[in-house]
């Protein structure tokens, strides 16, 4: 459930900085640098997105969040390629421009109640509580769990809770979200008990598979698609499809829920 994607053709205030012992120019040159490709990356994929860039508060939080801490040393030289990079356990930790376009899509923001479902190594999370939302999250890897509440308490961000369980089931005794946003890609439909958790008015983003009526969208462009849904009022749902993307499948019912 945690980070093996990409797209398909490539505590509630203002937090602070977190990393600045063991960051260098570099790291500051490269993140902005990373930015930048975001931006131009957003532009290109408009036509999917529906917008040609994203919230301010998303980028300054892409600019601020020291993606080299939540990587392996081995991979640290990487850190701010716009790719996918291992983190151990067959994982990887998510493109930065797909954790960019998935906050910007779930309306992350102060205030906000916001759950994650596959935490991965925490970058997403980080990003998230770097707009200003309180985040919950969950992962399936035990390991993976207890290393990302680990490091996100070692960088300050004390507005995140992580446990390690069965994201397919939510976090119900903390619901309703104001948005949930998914890492793992669904067979077809959302689970029922995200939709259930998701509060009026909230935003699901969620990979799914592709379905049939909606394939030549993309042109056949990978297999699975970034799915919105906006919960109305009276408990319907919109749903708004958006570019073509490459997800881990969504593990469902093999793991017992505990805090990390």
């Amino acid at each position: 459930m945690a980070r093996d994607n990409g797209h398909g053709s490539a505590s509630q205030g203002s937090p602070t900085h977190r990393d600045d012992e063991g960051e260098g120019e570099r790291d500051r040159l490269a993140r902005a640098r990373m930015v930048e490709i975001i931006a131009a990356e957003v532009a290109e994929t408009s036509r999917w997105l529906e917008r040609e860039r994203l919230d301010a508060r998303v980028m300054a939080a892409m600019a601020a969040v020291p993606r080299h801490a939540f990587v392996p040393e081995s991979h640290r030289a990487d850190a701010y390629e716009n790719r996918p990079l291992p983190i151990g356990l067959g994982q990887t930790i998510s493109q930065p421009y797909i954790v960019a376009i998935m906050t910007d899509l779930c309306g992350g923001g102060p205030g906000r109640k916001v759950l994650e479902i596959g935490t991965g190594c925490g970058y997403q999370a980080a990003v998230l509580a770097e707009t200003g939302a309180r985040v919950w999250t969950i992962e399936t890897v035990p390991e993976l769990a207890e290393q990302a509440a680990a490091r996100l308490a070692e960088l300050g961000y004390d507005s995140v809770q992580v446990r390690q369980g069965d994201g397919s089931k939510g976090w119900p005794e903390e619901a309703p979200f104001d948005a949930i946003l998914v890492t793992a890609a669904a067979s077809r439909r959302p689970p029922a008990a995200l939709l259930e958790q998701l509060a009026p008015g909230g935003r699901l983003v969620i990979p799914v598979e592709h379905r049939a009526a909606r394939f030549s969208l993309f042109g056949g462009v990978g297999d699975q698609e970034l799915l919105v849904i906006v919960k109305n009022q009276d408990g319907s749902v919109i749903e708004g499809c958006h570019l073509p993307v490459a997800f881990v499948p969504l593990i469902e019912g093999k793991a017992e829920a505990g805090e990390a």
